[in-house]
Parts: C-alpha cells; sequence; structure tokens
C-alpha cells in the first residue's frame, strides 16, 4: 500500500526538489502541495494523505500553529516538520504541537523516505541534526516564533517607518500592519515599540 504523502512549503524549488528526490518511490504516492497555510486546510478537507511535509516558516501562519491545528481536525495525519531552521525551540514547539519529527530541507533521499516510514509506522523521527541540537542546552528556548511577514513588518519598524509607510511598502493596508505589530508586541511580551525593538535585537531575530 502506497503511503500518501503531501508537502506544505511556499518555496516552488524546495516542493519540486523533494518531488524529484521522491518520484521514482515506488511505495510513495504524490498527492500534491499546498504553498501556504490556508490552502493546506482547503485541501484537507477533502484529500487525507498519510504524511504531510510541513514547512514551519509559512506566508500566512506559522507551520508550528499549523501543525496543532492539522492535527486537531486529523488526528490520524502524520506530520513532519520540514524546515532550514534547526533550532531546539522550533523543533520541541513543532514536536509538543503534534508533528511526529523534524527533518531539515537539506536532507537526502534517503533519510527523507526513512522520516517518513518511521513516522508512519507510529515512531517519532528526528534527524541527526535535529536529534544533536535537542542535546545540547539552548539559551533561545523561549523565541517566539514569527510568520515571515511578521518579520519584514518587525525590520521596517526597527528601521523607524510608520505603518503607512510600511503598508506602501508591503503592498498591505496600514489596518493589517497594525494588527502585525500588535501580534508582535504579544509575542515578544513588548509594552512598546521601542522595548519591542530592544527585546527582538537582543535574540538576534534583527
Amino acid at each position: 500500500m502506497a503511503i500518501k504523502l503531501f508537502i506544505v512549503d511556499d518555496h516552488y524549488m524546495v516542493i519540486e526538489g523533494i518531488h524529484s528526490l521522491l518520484q521514482n518511490e515506488k511505495n510513495i504516492e504524490w498527492m500534491g502541495h499546498a504553498m501556504n497555510a490556508a490552502s493546506c486546510m482547503a485541501f484537507l478537507q477533502n484529500q487525507k494523505p498519510d504524511v504531510i511535509l510541513m514547512d514551519i516558516n509559512l506566508p500566512d501562519k506559522s507551520g508550528i500553529d499549523l501543525c496543532f491545528e492539522v492535527k486537531a481536525r486529523y488526528p490520524a495525519i502524520q506530520i513532519l516538520g520540514l524546515s532550514t531552521f534547526n533550532q531546539q525551540s522550533f523543533i520541541e514547539k513543532m514536536i509538543s504541537n503534534g508533528a511526529s519529527g523534524y527533518v531539515l530541507k537539506n536532507a537526502t533521499q534517503q533519510e527523507i523516505m526513512e522520516a517518513i516510514h518511521t513516522v508512519v509506522n507510529g515512531k517519532q523521527y528526528l534527524s541527526f541534526d535535529a536529534a544533536l541540537t535537542l542535546r545540547k542546552p539552548d539559551t533561545q528556548t523561549n523565541l517566539p516564533v514569527i510568520t515571515r511577514r511578521e518579520k519584514e513588518v518587525l525590520e521596517l519598524i526597527a528601521e523607524g517607518m510608520t505603518n503607512n509607510v510600511i503598508a506602501q511598502k508591503l503592498f498591505i493596508s496600514s489596518t493589517t500592519v497594525d494588527t502585525h505589530r500588535k501580534n508582535l508586541l504579544a509575542k515578544f511580551e513588548a509594552k512598546n515599540t521601542a522595548s519591542l525593538i530592544r527585546i527582538a535585537a537582543q535574540m538576534k531575530i534583527i
């Protein structure tokens, strides 16, 4: 019985790269891909993959939050976190939100296949580098998880830009910028913009 595989990633090159690595595997049925959280949830209303390879940094929602949402609605689906970030806080949050494993984007074909088979059999899989990271003491465990858009807004705030200027630069409304700003303040537990920038700089996020 072929394992039904789905990928959620906003980089087409990553999707194509993994597809080309796995396209000749007889026991893998490629179900397609989604490039954001919303299209992933829409797909899952009609189709149920066995395994989802899920990027943790999506444009509309963090993959960590999406992982929690998918597992809450469809507990039978196994999720493998997929990332360029080999950071303890990301790995731990992904696992605690229901992921069965974590693979880095530089993984080989053999490693991806091993990860897929491991989680389908109900076991946890961590890539060698991710497992190594979890054994190290981490000074950044409480690093907040922010979306790519939030990071863009944060960097522009740090440059001293107003909501209106940021909105024009990113082609979004000033209301949306204000929402991102409020979310950032909450995530960093900052009382104002000045402390937000200071905390983000201390965490080396900007």
